[in-house]
């Protein structure tokens, strides 16, 4: 026999079964979200009541079909859909069944996309100079680096990640039968059981694989595996990308694009690594790419100042963060001066100075 969610006031169950059937009818509207993240953010109570909702449904699964259950979630539809169109801010007196309904609803809407647990993306988010690890309900492991936002949702079937901004490195929990999946820029990740990090860096996707296989995905497309372009081959990007091999290549594209370009570069883990010790390792890259990293730890950012700054290639080990000693091994080797600016500390070179070997 079903349970009802009765462990919160009754109050409090019918506005969460109010929004597990708004959920549960389709996507919300960006004032309707933020409805509901106020909601959720009133009272800490919220959001484990709108909990207990959705997870009644695993109680009552194979009722979600019956003729009984259908009449209820179009009820509760119903009511859903007349409260969110009044404007009085006033919530109905409904009885505990519409709680039910609405976890029931869950079924029967969601049970194709095997949706359990969360339905909002959860966020982890670092700040500048920060860093932070996240052991993830599946035993999967989340290591960002400073100025890093990851967005997680799992369901029965799948685990999909979403990396927005910055730099971070999974550790995935194996499981064949729900696929580990990372979105960045235009390109989807997908591993079962592996070892990778996903980095957006100057408009481009930097996969690099420690162990295991991925197979690399193009989002905008029919999810057919990403064919690239690596000198005159071309061929599926999961099969150059080994373990110890950095797979580089644009975040956005037009969608009627096949082929896109791409870099095969080797890969030292422990230099690839490095940052999350606190340190930072570049061998021959360029100086746009050395400045966007050290800007994540940086309290003063750098900027380039002209095309001769910018065209410098950069080698060397720094301490996240410390800015004075980049800028003062730019201003010996490579005659850069820095000055200090209203956003930040600016690079010069000169625009007709010759990039050093």
């Amino acid at each position: 026999m079903m349970r009802a969610p009765l462990s919160f006031g009754h109050e409090r169950v019918e506005r969460a079964a109010i929004w597990a059937a708004r959920l549960g009818d389709g996507p919300l509207s960006p004032g309707q979200q933020q409805e509901f993240q106020a909601w959720l953010e009133a009272d800490p109570a919220n959001a484990p009541a709108l909990r207990e909702i959705i997870g009644a449904w695993e109680e009552v699964e194979h009722y979600a079909t019956s003729a009984e259950v259908m009449a209820l979630r179009e009820a509760s539809l119903a009511s859903a859909r007349r409260t969110m169109h009044r404007r009085t801010g006033r919530w109905p007196r409904l009885r505990v069944v519409w709680a039910a309904a609405a976890a029931l609803l869950l079924v029967v809407s969601m049970a194709g996309a095997g949706a359990w647990i969360w339905l909002t993306p959860r966020t982890y988010q670092t700040g500048v100079g920060e860093r932070q690890v996240v052991a993830l309900s599946d035993g999967s492991k989340l290591s960002l680096d400073a100025d890093t936002i990851v967005k997680v949702a799992y369901t029965h079937d799948n685990r999909k990640l979403w990396l927005e901004r910055g730099r971070a490195r999974f550790e995935v929990a194996k499981n064949p039968l729900r696929p580990f999946s990372v979105t960045a820029g235009d390109e989807v990740v997908v591993a079962t059981g592996t070892a990778f990090s996903v980095e957006l860096l100057q408009k481009q996707v930097h996969v690099v694989l420690y162990e295991g296989h991925v197979m690399l995905l193009d989002r905008t497309g029919d999810g057919a595996r990403r064919t690239v372009a690596v000198g005159e081959r071309t061929l599926p990007a999961d099969q150059l990308l080994a373990p110890g091999r950095e797979l580089i290549i644009p975040a956005h594209l037009p969608t009627q694009a096949a082929v896109v370009p791409a870099v095969v570069t080797p890969s030292d883990p422990v230099r690839s690594l490095s940052w999350e010790g606190g340190q930072l390792v570049f061998e021959d890259e360029s100086l746009a790419a050395v400045v966007e990293r050290m800007n994540r730890y940086a309290e003063r950012p750098l900027l380039i100042g002209d095309a001769g700054a910018a065209r410098l290639r950069v080698s060397g080990v720094f301490r996240a963060g410390d800015t004075d000693a980049l800028v003062q091994g730019l201003t010996a080797a490579f005659d850069v001066q820095a000055r200090a600016g209203a956003n930040g500390i600016v690079l010069f070179r000169g625009e007709t100075a010759d990039p050093p070997a």
